[in-house]
């Protein structure tokens, strides 16, 4: 009988880390929470490692990394394998047994929320944590459109950047343990982070919530400086910074695309103060339950009314520290490195 390889979120949780990878673990723990998490499935390392081996595709990288290893130090060797791995991954189609049972998956993912050809993002989730360095894809719609970008998120798993870091830490670089994570895309009003800690100086009484409108991925490139809340966690009070914002990221017919943000919403805060207050009260609720500060990335529905508008896509422990530097730069650098994972 072949081993289950796709698990819905209310069937794992954080000790399925190895499993299913962080992100698809730190899903399954935030819906047995009874937080609101976008519904949807993960699938496991087992499927990439059956994948890989019932496609051929195992067989050839081994083979690629046995030809080449005395190389594989060299950067420019790095991204000539990085392109010759991913071409061989993405030449391959799913076995039949397996693209039957994603496809059944996606169908019922459809019909509980009751919209055909559902539009979903396809996440990376590493077992070993490796942020930046694997691709999400946004906006999949179709059964052979999932099929495509499933393969292609175990594909980037031999980006350049990957096998420089599995290299470093002397991993076996033609093995690459991740799972993926399908789930509802989010109308997105607005998006951010939230952390129930100042990452630079470590204090822990207050919380630091940066949003912007449309998805979070409007501040990878780095050109947009997100609205920035800093609330104390006894008093309520809050410093607000309202940034200029006249990009933000959306849906396109396939994928993404970048918008211009409407002129009466550029200088305009991206949360209600319901919405601030609520996201600060759920994080700071995670908090007290793990009893560590939290890093978490919330999405605005704009569909949907107040609460039940506010969604969660990751939660995981905050890193910090008591380095002094400008703390917006930070967190710019880091919902660039969260919203790429």
């Amino acid at each position: 009988m072949a081993k289950k390889w796709i698990y819905w979120f209310d069937e794992i949780g954080s000790d399925f880390n190895d499993l299913v990878g962080k992100k698809c673990a730190n899903l399954g723990e935030m819906t047995k929470l009874g937080m609101k998490v976008p519904p949807g499935f993960a699938i496991s390392v087992d499927g990439y490692e059956q994948f890989m081996e019932e496609s051929g595709a195992a067989k050839e990288i081994q083979s690629y990394f046995h030809e080449n290893r005395a190389m594989m130090s060299l950067v420019g060797k790095q991204v000539e394998a990085s392109r010759e791995i991913r071409r061989i991954i993405e030449s391959k189609s799913l076995p039949k047994e397996m693209a039957q049972e994603l496809r059944h998956s996606y169908e019922t993912l459809c019909h509980q929320v009751g919209i055909p050809d559902l539009a979903v993002a396809v996440r990376s989730s590493g077992a070993v944590s490796m942020p930046g360095q694997m691709e999400t894809y946004l906006n999949v719609r179709g059964k052979s459109e999932l099929e495509r970008k499933v393969t292609q998120v175990w594909a980037s798993a031999f980006t350049a950047r990957a096998i420089a870091f599995r290299l470093e830490k002397n991993m076996d670089i033609a093995k690459a343990p991740i799972g993926v994570a399908v789930l509802k895309m989010v109308n997105a009003k607005c998006a951010g982070v939230v952390l129930t800690v100042q990452p630079t100086t470590g204090n822990l009484n207050k919380v630091v919530v940066e949003g912007n409108w449309g998805l979070g991925e409007s501040v990878v490139s780095g050109e947009i400086t997100p609205d920035q809340f800093i609330v104390d966690k006894a008093s309520g009070s809050c410093e607000t910074t309202i940034s200029p914002k006249n990009k933000m990221v959306c849906y396109g017919q396939v994928g993404t695309r970048v918008a211009e943000v409407p002129k009466h919403l550029q200088c305009e805060a991206c949360l209600a103060p319901d919405e601030l207050s609520e996201i600060v009260r759920i994080a700071t609720d995670v908090e007290n339950y793990f009893n560590l500060p939290q890093d978490m990335e919330w999405v605005i529905d704009q569909d949907l009314p107040f609460p039940e508008n506010i969604y969660w896509v990751q939660a995981r422990p905050a890193k910090y520290s008591k380095v002094e530097q400008d703390e917006s730069v930070y967190l710019a650098d880091l919902m660039s490195r969260i919203f790429r994972m």
